[in-house]
């Protein structure tokens, strides 16, 4: 399987598989109640069946080249992940996402993985918007998006129901233009 380097850390991408399941269920047992603060996933991945049919459907996401799942690894744990929920090759969008699990908070890590997976979509898969969907309440997570360059572009008033709670909802996004000139700036 293949890696990517994410810098000197030892930090390093790789795509997350249904055969990862048990690996995938124990990340998610030591993050659960922190990356359940902004994220849905501790409540759907409770168990070793849940966690392989997570994978398996970005498995399937991937094989209609519509979405992916890539492990964020530091020291070749699992501390994390990024994601493309959609892509939709043909209109050119795609939705980004992310979480980490406590440790791995404060490295860059999620900045980092981003922004190789925002590059291989405007560059090799011709995505020209790419979009991130946080809680407006998730401050490390608009700070991420701030980072990769991404413009925002509104609030959606309570519309994101939450554990019993309606929540605003900002979007965010880059457009390839901008990705490429912001790559060319630094």
């Amino acid at each position: 399987m293949y890696a990517i380097s994410l810098g000197d850390d030892g930090a390093e991408l790789r795509p997350l598989e249904p055969w990862q399941a048990e690996e995938f269920l124990t990340h998610m047992d030591r993050g659960r109640d922190f990356i359940g603060q902004h994220n849905a996933l501790p409540d759907v991945v409770t168990d070793l069946d849940s966690s392989r049919a997570f994978l398996q459907a970005y498995a399937d996401k991937t094989a209609a080249d519509a979405g992916r799942i890539y492990g964020i690894r530091t020291d070749g744990k699992l501390v994390g992940a990024v994601i493309f929920r959609t892509m939709d090759v043909e209109r050119g969008t795609a939705e980004a996402g992310c979480w980490l699990e406590p440790s791995a908070v404060g490295r860059g890590l999620v900045t980092r993985a981003a922004r190789v997976i925002i590059d291989w979509a405007v560059e090799e898969r011709g995505i020209h918007r790419v979009e991130w969907w946080v809680s407006a309440a998730n401050e490390a997570s608009i700070a991420v998006a701030r980072r990769l360059g991404m413009t925002k572009d509104g609030v959606l008033r309570e519309s994101h129901l939450y554990r019993g709670k309606r929540h605003d909802e900002e979007v965010w996004s880059v457009l390839a233009p901008e990705w490429r000139a912001g790559k060319q700036a630094s």
